[in-house]
């Protein structure tokens, strides 16, 4: 036996195109995602490591990486010990993280000069 594989006879028909589909509706960012990426910016704006970050905030080092690349859900009282040893606080939270979900809204869903319109489902999961 051969791995090598016979080419396509030219008598073959071509294979079907694809069908399009309709374009899909721009998805809201995850609460999870954007909390990280706010982590993350601050962290690094400051010039500390995740392990200085994490002994602060009490919590391990591979926890919040994963905090910070949107891979898990962290509690509310984790979300304040890591804000806290970032010399922030939770108003600081809110709002660097409406400022990116405002950004990242469909502009169906945003009035012009105005708040976010909340016609569709939110995503906060804490």
């Amino acid at each position: 036996m051969s791995n090598v594989t016979e080419p396509t006879p030219a008598y073959l028909p071509a294979p079907a195109p694809r069908e399009r589909t309709a374009p899909r509706a721009p998805v809201d960012p995850l609460w999870r995602s954007v909390l990280g990426m706010f982590l993350r910016r601050h962290r690094l704006a400051q010039g500390l490591t995740l392990a200085q970050v994490a002994r602060t905030s009490g919590v391990s080092t591979q926890y919040l990486s994963e905090i910070e690349r949107g891979v898990k859900d962290p509690s509310s009282e984790i979300i304040a010990a890591v804000v806290g040893a970032l010399g922030l606080n939770l108003l600081d939270l809110t709002a660097g993280t409406t400022g990116v979900l405002r950004d990242a809204a469909p502009a169906a869903r945003v009035a012009p000069g105005g708040p976010v319109c909340l016609a569709g489902p939110v995503a906060l999961a804490v």
